[in-house]
């Protein structure tokens, strides 16, 4: 199966995705978005394929959320990505990608109904 997990190592219940998937055999294809973040298109599509607005991929306890106001919900989209853009910390995660949906995998069995 082919499987995209938008991942940080830092991050418990990323590593317990990926841990998941292993325990299954698959071997998905992981994009470490702290150093290789994905572009606003690619966030702006992550959102639309998980069916949800891109205020739900947010990560509201990273620092930037507060210091830039985040929590406006009249800021439009691209401020929101803007501010992905200039603070990848801010995209929630575990994001995964498989042939049967995406969706931000908290918790970690979301990723259950994607496999």
């Amino acid at each position: 199966m082919d499987v995209t997990v938008y991942h940080n190592p830092a991050c418990g219940t990323s590593r317990g995705v990926l841990a998941m998937l292993e325990e299954r055999g698959i071997a998905p294809h992981v994009i470490e978005y702290l150093k290789t973040p994905p572009s606003r298109e690619e966030v702006r599509t992550l959102a639309a394929n998980a069916g949800v607005p891109l205020r739900a991929l947010l990560r509201e306890n990273a620092p930037p959320y507060a210091e830039l106001g985040l929590a406006d919900e009249s800021l439009p989209d691209d401020a929101l990505l803007d501010a992905i853009g200039q603070h990848p910390i801010l995209l929630n995660r575990p994001i995964v990608v498989t042939p049967r949906g995406t969706a931000l995998c908290r918790p970690k069995e979301r990723l259950l109904d994607l496999l």
